[in-house]
């Protein structure tokens, strides 16, 4: 309770109350005096204007206030009965009531009190001598004028009363009804909130950029108004084999598909229709019913599937794969819309066939050989392989064989040589001065890579490889630098002569 002081030197207490309690206004005097209750929104308004004059309150707008509704009025006149003598009222609270019941109350108060304060208004408004017509009743006295201190007195409570009056109307043309749903489940409310968002924000309902609000957050609020929240979930679709990542509103299946635009006649769904879609979200797979063509022993069948693989579209045609046969696109594969696969009747046999594996060769250098010559420490020796060919006929078409298998049954012996690295010499003593230029040219025509029909004899003069090894050749003789082809055949002549060129051996003389 606040008390205000109000007009001079006399008490009045106003007090507003609101949905949490009632306040009590009231005015003592010596001779007149006023009380006054106002309630706001679950409150009441009453008023007790004591005096001695017997006289309603007068109208509001007589005294330059805002004009109070017309109920205010019918009740401050029902409830200002005429006294002669008051003492101050006390200040205490009153009992709560709402402010349209105290409204509709104060309307019967007013009514039932017709009678009563019908004389004193005449009285107040007819003039003296007037007759029955006037509605005045005969032998009554007609009421004195008030007096100027009296309405002085009465000012203040006027201004009060209307001062509750409008503040009530004012309270409860700020009340909205409205109703609230938040992801189906509906609520009605009363708030004093101007927006949506405000809304939104005293019923603690918090909503993301993926979240539905409608009407928009910032829209104005009116009473009667509906606003509906519908929380957005995450979908993690996979549609014909894409995954993708999506948001909905929705709440079943069926209302996330229709909203992501997906034709679900036909297709297979993961999960049913009517499943429900949690704040947490959905794993959907959707595989929507696609035309696929097969050609297969000659024929063309065409159907309409929503399998996962081409080897459960293949089924589903009616064919049958058997053995080895097999489709033109891999079985385990998405079929497409529009698709044509090919299946291919495959038959064939198996062949092994044994393989030799060549050896590799590892050279060393030996200072004690002379250059371009070769000593095998090693000889090297060719592995096996066992391989496994495939022979197919595709559709009737024999194919190249095909290598299924391979294995090692036999490894190969690594060949080690060595080479020299020494420099030859120039000349050998005793073959100085013969004509080896001549015996070369008659030989092989003077050719280092020459070799005889028969592939005995090669280089410049026609060594057998037997001789050219003893002689410490390596390989073959063409494969040899000239100038050593010329030393092993001084180093020959020494041993035998020219009986080792019977035909060219002339030569060497000149």
């Amino acid at each position: 309770m606040v008390p205000v002081r109000i007009g001079d030197r006399r008490t009045c207490g106003v007090v507003v109350s609101n949905a949490q309690g009632t306040y009590r206004a009231a005015r003592g005097g010596a001779g007149a005096g006023a009380g006054a209750t106002a309630a706001a929104g679950a409150g009441r308004f009453d008023a007790e204007p004591q005096g001695g004059m017997g006289t309603r309150l007068p109208h509001q707008s007589e005294w330059g206030a805002a004009r109070s509704p017309a109920w205010a009025d019918e009740a401050a006149t029902a409830l200002l009965p005429p006294v002669t003598d008051l003492d101050p009222a006390p200040l205490h609270p009153a009992a709560p009531v709402g402010a349209r019941t105290a409204a509709r109350q104060a309307t019967r108060n007013g009514k039932r009190s017709a009678s009563r304060s019908s004389v004193a208004t005449s009285a107040s408004e007819s003039g003296p001598g007037l007759g029955s017509g006037s509605g005045s009743v005969p032998g009554d006295a007609p009421a004195p004028a008030p007096r100027p201190d009296t309405l002085r007195k009465l000012l203040p409570q006027a201004l009060v009363v209307a001062f509750l009056a409008g503040g009530t109307v004012a309270f409860l043309a700020g009340d909205k009804d409205v109703r609230l749903t938040v992801d189906g489940e509906p609520r009605t409310l009363h708030t004093f909130a101007g927006d949506v968002e405000e809304v939104l924000e005293q019923q603690g309902v918090p909503v993301g950029e993926h979240d539905l609000v409608a009407p928009g957050r910032q829209a104005e609020l009116h009473d009667g108004d509906e606003i509906v929240v519908r929380y957005g979930r995450p979908v993690s679709l996979t549609l014909d084999g894409h995954r993708r990542q999506l948001w909905t509103t929705a709440g079943t299946v069926d209302e996330a598909l229709r909203e992501l635009g997906v034709r679900a006649e036909g297709a297979h769904l993961s999960a049913s229709r009517s499943s429900s879609i949690g704040r947490h979200g959905l794993d959907l797979d959707v595989r929507t019913e696609r035309t696929v063509t097969f050609l297969a022993d000659g024929r063309e069948r065409t159907v309409r599937t929503n399998a996962a693989t081409v080897r459960e579209a293949v089924a589903q045609s009616g064919i049958t794969l058997q053995n080895q046969d097999t489709t033109s696109v891999d079985p385990d594969s998405f079929p497409r819309e529009g698709q044509t696969i090919s299946v291919l009747r495959i038959s064939g046999t198996e062949e092994v066939r044994e393989e030799p594996v060549p050896f590799r060769t590892e050279k060393h250098k030996d200072a004690t050989l002379f250059q371009g010559t070769e000593a095998v420490d090693i000889p090297g020796r060719a592995g096996v392989r066992r391989v496994t060919y495939a022979f197919r006929t595709v559709n009737g078409v024999k194919q190249r064989p095909k290598v299924t298998d391979s294995d090692i049954v036999k490894e190969p012996v690594t060949q080690v040589v060595r080479t020299g690295t020494k420099a030859l010499p120039t000349t050998v003593a005793g073959t100085e001065g013969l004509n080896w230029q001549g015996l070369a040219h008659c030989e092989a025509g003077g050719r280092p890579n020459a070799v005889d029909p028969s592939g005995t004899y090669g280089g410049l003069y026609q060594f057998d490889t037997q001789t050219w090894h003893s002689l410490g050749g390596a390989g073959r003789p063409q494969d040899a630098p000239a100038g050593e082809q010329t030393f092993r055949a001084k180093r020959l002549y020494i041993q035998r002569g020219a009986s080792p060129w019977p035909v060219c051996g002339r030569k060497l003389g000149g």
